[in-house]
This record gives structure tokens, sequence and C-alpha cells, in this order.
């Protein structure tokens, strides 16, 4: 089934009729929220929706009763294919990605899809430790250590002197 481009005004129609599947003309003036638009107006659009295959008709009497052809999945189909080829390369990575940027769609919502737990966080440097290289690069910190080691075993031969003196 190929489906067609449809205008705005045509759209707005055709949200009425999915909710009523099948109606006759009166059923969309009693239906269509005000202001509501003149019999003639949409009379019209009945004829270019059948002609664009999305209605049938099926004449009763003197009256037509009107059934939806294209369900609104397949509509709503057809534009996001439209959509991701026109706008989007055909990558559903670049749909996702813009809708996580304009934040329309969170990490919550996807949850719910998938069994896989899919966290977004920015990524923390760590700064890596080189204890080797910074033993071979900073010696003096084991001076330090061996200096102290020295001046503690110099104190404690100066306690023994004062001790032997005494």
């Amino acid at each position: 089934m190929k489906i067609n481009h449809l205008t705005a005004a045509e759209e707005n129609f055709m949200k009425l009729f999915w909710k009523m599947e099948s109606f006759y003309l009166k059923d969309v003036m009693e239906q269509h929220p005000e202001p509501k638009p003149h019999q003639n107006t949409v009379s019209t659009y009945l004829k270019i929706l059948v002609e664009k295959g999305y209605l049938s008709t099926e004449k009763e009497g003197r009256i037509f009763k009107y059934t939806v052809i294209v369900p609104f999945e397949e509509y709503r189909k057809f534009l996001l294919k439209e959509l991701t080829h026109n706008f989007f390369n055909d990558s559903g990575k670049e749909i996702l990605e813009f809708l996580f940027s304009e934040k329309l769609l969170t990490q919550d919502d996807l949850k719910g899809y998938f069994d896989l737990k899919i966290e977004i966080k920015p990524a923390k440097v760590e700064n890596p430790k080189f204890e080797v290289a910074d033993e071979i690069l900073n010696p003096k910190k084991e001076k330090k250590v061996k200096a102290s080691k020295d001046k503690d075993k110099d104190k404690e031969k100066e306690k023994k002197k004062k001790k032997k003196k005494l």
C-alpha cells in the first residue's frame, strides 16, 4: 500500500477519522471540535482523502459511509521513515542523539525497553600512578627517608655516649 503525504488540514481531519474508523458526513459534523467547518469543506476533504487512498466509500441509499483504509500506525511509520531519511541520514542513532540532546527522551524512558543497564555518565579520567617512575624520577624522597633514619641513629648514638659518660 503506497501512502501519500497529507497537508496539515487533511492530517487534522484524519486524526478525527482514525478515532471513528467508520462514519457518515453527519458524524464528522457532530464529532468535529469547535469551530466546526462548513459541511461543504468537510465534503471536499472527504473527497480528497478518498482520492489519496486514505478512505473508502460505500453508498447507502443517498448517503456515503466512509471507512478508514490507512491505519494510524501505518501513517506514523511512513512519517517516521520520511523524517529519518530526509533529516537523519537513515540513522536511528542520529535520531536518538537528537532526542537526547533536545531532552525529548531520557535514560529512564529507555530502561523499560531494554534489559541492558545503560548508563550515560561523563567519563572520569584518573591520573595513572607510576610508582616505579616516581622512585626513579624523584630520588629525593628516598634520600629524605634515609636521611631521617640516619639522624635517628645519630641521636641514639649520642644518647648512648651520654649514658656512658655518666
